[in-house]
């Protein structure tokens, strides 16, 4: 069955200062928490210690911080914790903005925890950092040389990051899912539920393979498997086949984009063969050069292919360098590049997580494979190339299994999902035999908000509802 946005109302903004817990634990401060559109509700600040690299004796100990927003349904269960994507995504900074009145509805159910996770947001005690290597701006540099040069900037920042008293080892989802267990007892909680999107998912994926019996339930979205940091690019290039299915069903669009495919490959093979010398305007009123290569287009585009109003955005690029018109194309890169900053730098939560959960030596072999021909050859990813820089910060194939669980999940999938995908999804949760599953038709990487369906399922879902097989339908954007 499918239900559409109009069908059913959001209902979710009813009390949001109700509180059926307005006292607060250990050591927790009452707070007023604003939106960004101003909306306020009363919560709780709260903060818990732990140890950096729990394998260390001598570990330094870090702060994790999140807000408690208190449970206003008549039986609250257990605290939800929301984990944010990325990795390097703010649970706080999260509820502040378009997600607000999600974070609203689920109190229903229980305490809801905007959590920020090590290394992230509020939890963040980490220096970034800024390499020696550097990347012309005007000059073409080969995929094997850029590769090699984000590598060399890779291991002068592990060195520099050691320099300050950080230890690199303690940025694992394996440490983070150590966290989610000391934030349960800090809580008083004899379980947990988790609610996760994309890194997040892939965290709550480590939770249930390593913690299962103190979790009461998930809801995920955007799933990357515990062997999915890496992506497959032949998944990538059948995103682009769901893509233009969904355009050929609106005329004007498919008039427009006739082949999407068709399109991608003339623009990066010109690309390829002559790259493109562009001015980018700069904030102080003047102009840089920037020489745009076929891996550049590459890049920014598996980035915008996300969710559906962002691939608008990019083919609009395309059609137009098609056409020879470039003005599109300086727009985004106005927004995406500082060409005046050519040095390469890093996050350290968001590099350290997803080259500890690293891929298997034989989904390697079939990335490289696939990536030949591929639309975006290797350049959907970035970590895969940085994990021999050193091999000890892998965790390993054990970590990389499938969860087995029967912990009640909700697994939400948009069909235009540019990023992780329908079938990567099922298979990264198949091990899963409590599982339910809706597809959110045309719903992209960030579902959560494309609908007040998807709000109405999470709510069925947390009351105990069967849920599995529903069909949310919304609007493809104009293309």
């Amino acid at each position: 069955m499918k239900l559409r946005p109009a069908l059913l109302p959001l209902a979710v903004l009813a009390s949001y200062s109700a509180s059926a817990d307005p006292e607060s634990r250990s050591g927790e401060t009452a707070i007023v928490f604003e939106s960004e559109s101003g909306e306020t509700v009363n919560a709780f600040e709260g903060s818990l210690t732990v140890p950096e690299n729990r394998n260390a004796a001598d570990s330094r100990e870090i702060t994790l911080k999140y807000v408690r927003f208190p449970a206003t349904g008549d039986a609250p269960g257990a605290p939800i914790v929301y984990l944010s994507g990325g990795p390097g995504g703010s649970g706080i900074q999260t509820a502040k903005y378009q997600r607000f009145p999600l974070f609203m509805a689920m109190r229903e159910f229980g305490d809801v925890i905007a959590f920020d996770q090590r290394g992230t947001g509020a939890s963040n005690d980490l220096p970034n950092c800024t390499s020696s290597q550097h990347v012309s701006p005007t000059e073409p540099t080969s995929d094997a040389d850029f590769f090699a040069l984000e590598r060399a900037a890779f291991a002068e920042c592990l060195d520099f990051w050691k320099s300050e008293n950080i230890d690199v080892q303690g940025y694992t989802t394996t440490q983070s899912v150590a966290d989610l267990d000391a934030l349960r007892r800090h809580l008083g909680a004899e379980k947990i539920d988790l609610w996760g999107i994309s890194y997040g998912s892939h965290l709550s994926l480590a939770a249930l393979q390593q913690m299962d019996e103190r979790i009461g339930r998930v809801v995920i979205t955007a799933v990357e498997g515990l062997d999915q940091t890496v992506k497959l690019p032949a998944r990538g290039d059948a995103y682009f086949d769901r893509l233009q299915a969904a355009i050929d069903t609106a005329p004007a669009a498919k008039a427009k984009y006739p082949d999407v495919i068709a399109l991608i490959a003339r623009v990066l093979t010109q690309l390829e063969t002559e790259p493109l010398l562009v001015d980018i305007p700069l904030r102080d009123g003047g102009t840089a050069p920037f020489l745009l290569q076929k891996r550049d287009l590459q890049k920014y585009t598996s980035a915008l292919i996300a969710d559906p109003a962002r691939a608008v955005w990019i083919l609009d690029v395309y059609r137009a360098l098609d056409a020879g018109d470039t003005a599109p194309l300086i727009a985004l890169l106005e927004r995406a590049v500082d060409p005046t900053d050519t040095a390469l730098s890093f996050r350290p939560m968001t590099v350290l997580m997803d080259v500890a959960s690293g891929s298997s030596p034989e989904r390697q072999e079939v990335i490289k494979r696939q990536a030949r021909t591929a639309l975006m050859g290797p350049h959907m990813n970035f970590s895969m190339h940085l994990e021999t820089v050193d091999p000890s910060l892998d965790l390993g194939e054990a970590f990389r299994t499938a969860p087995s669980s029967d912990v009640p999940t909700l697994v939400i999938t948009g069909t235009l999902d540019g990023r992780t995908y329908p079938d990567s999804g099922q298979e990264a949760t198949a091990g899963l035999s409590n599982r339910q599953t809706v597809i959110v038709e045309n719903g992209g990487h960030n579902v959560f908000m494309q609908s007040p369906e998807v709000t109405a399922v999470i709510q069925d879902f947390m009351r105990g509802e069967i849920v599995e097989g529903r069909e949310i339908y919304v609007e493809l954007p104009e293309f």
